[in-house]
């Protein structure tokens, strides 16, 4: 394969392979975000050519949000049995044939299969887990940064393809506007079957940062169901005590995130006044401060204890969406929280996948994870479904943003008792 001839060109200028492969899932997830994020913005564009209700386009939409969570697991399991490039081939596949699929749907449950089936599980199979598969395989030091450079893709993804769409469903239709991230995702999937690896040991590599020999062969696949391989991590980690606090504190980063402020922050700012576009674009400013506050973190887990950092996000998440109903919803005003809480919005994730890390290994840490980001998911389906039912039954979203608030102060201190000080201080050392 080419990549034998460019690692060892590489390594001769001092660059390890494993940010080659950093670069490849960073397209992938691009690419996976954008397919994912677009959608949503076609919404009102379909609706007006077919005149489905926004009930039955928003139920498939929802579908795809809940497969894209349930999938991890699985996905995780995917990835050791089959490896990197045909699980990422696949998934990549199934996003690119449910939407080109879609492009001539004429019934609502064509809809739901290409939109809210085929989207969901392609994208469920490059989420979080494939970013945390490649920082765990590849990566000794600097893991925490390539986790937070990973997880920030999925945000870049979105903002990177979401004006672009909008602006072509406005002038060219809905279909054209899915072009760019197909092409995209046709791009990803050739490159990483053309320069992917599993482990560094196909090329006769250590990991970045490990000090030990290169292994003589990469360790064999798990044989058997990867789906029942994906039940029995649950089983075997369910009875540990880290789990459930990371199982808890993620469900509650799925609740004041994406389920609450991505899902009701536009209608909450109408409630009091604000223009959708303004509110539109007060969305679009946290997702660029995410971008920014995920790396950061990415940084910060590798030097320092895991459990602090969740403490400060979790408790300074909480304040602001606490703090956020008595704000005067101006512009000015709202771009503030926006800077503050979107520096926050996933900061979440590489102090998480760290300690899983360290609580379950190296090997069985992705799977635990996929079922941890599971979690995550479900807290968003309660928070979207949660926060609707308190608009129509009080006429009003505050109380939804004050249960939330006051989740991630709860979060904040369970997140204290995952973990332990020794197993931070050997990361911290190997950083």
């Amino acid at each position: 394969m080419l990549s034998s001839l460019i690692a060892p060109a590489l390594a001769r200028r001092g660059i390890h392979y494993g940010w080659v492969m950093v670069a490849l899932t960073f397209l992938v997830a691009v690419s996976s975000a954008g397919a994912l994020g677009i959608l949503g913005a076609l919404l009102l564009p379909l609706q007006g050519e077919t005149g489905w209700d926004t009930a039955s386009i928003s139920g498939a939409l929802a579908l795809r949000l809940l497969l894209y969570g349930l999938m991890a697991p699985f996905a995780a399991a995917l990835l050791q049995r089959y490896g990197l490039r045909y699980t990422v081939a696949v998934a990549l596949a199934l996003v690119v044939l449910g939407c080109v699929a879609s492009m001539g749907m004429t019934q609502l449950w064509q809809l739901w299969l290409c939109w809210g089936v085929m989207a969901g599980l392609g994208t469920g199979m490059t989420a979080l887990v494939l970013g945390a598969t490649v920082a765990g395989r590849w990566f000794v030091r600097r893991r925490g940064l390539v986790l937070g450079l990973l997880t920030a893709a999925n945000a870049t993804g979105q903002l990177a393809f979401l004006p672009l769409a909008a602006w072509l469903a406005q002038n060219d239709g809905w279909r054209v506007a899915m072009i760019p991230g197909l092409a995209a995702c046709v791009l990803a999937g050739v490159l990483m079957l053309l320069f992917g690896h599993d482990h560094p040991a196909e090329l006769g590599l250590a990991a970045y940062g490990d000090t030990a020999a290169p292994a003589a062969a990469p360790p064999r696949p798990p044989a058997g169901n990867p789906v029942r391989t994906a039940f029995a991590t649950l089983a075997e980690a369910s009875g540990s005590r880290v789990f459930w606090i990371l199982f808890a504190t993620f469900m509650i980063c799925g609740l004041s995130t994406n389920g609450l402020v991505q899902t009701h922050f536009i209608p909450l700012c109408g409630d009091f006044g604000m223009a959708p576009v303004e509110a539109a674009s007060v969305l679009a400013l946290m997702g660029a401060f995410d971008f920014i506050g995920t790396i950061a973190s990415g940084w910060l887990s590798d030097r320092y204890d895991n459990r602090k950092l969740l403490f400060w996000y979790y408790g300074l998440r909480g304040l602001s969406l606490l703090a956020l109903p008595s704000s005067t919803f101006s512009l000015y005003g709202l771009s503030l929280f926006a800077v503050f809480y979107g520096l926050d919005w996933i900061a979440t994730v590489p102090p998480t996948v760290r300690l899983a890390g360290q609580a379950f290994g190296r090997d069985r840490a992705p799977l635990v994870f996929g079922w941890v980001f599971t979690a995550h998911q479900l807290g968003a389906a309660i928070a979207a479904a949660g926060a609707g039912l308190s608009r129509d039954a009080l006429a009003s979203y505050l109380p939804a943003f004050y249960i939330a608030g006051a989740a991630c102060l709860l979060a904040a201190l369970l997140a204290l008792g995952a973990g332990s000080k020794q197993r931070d201080a050997a990361i911290k050392g190997a950083a």
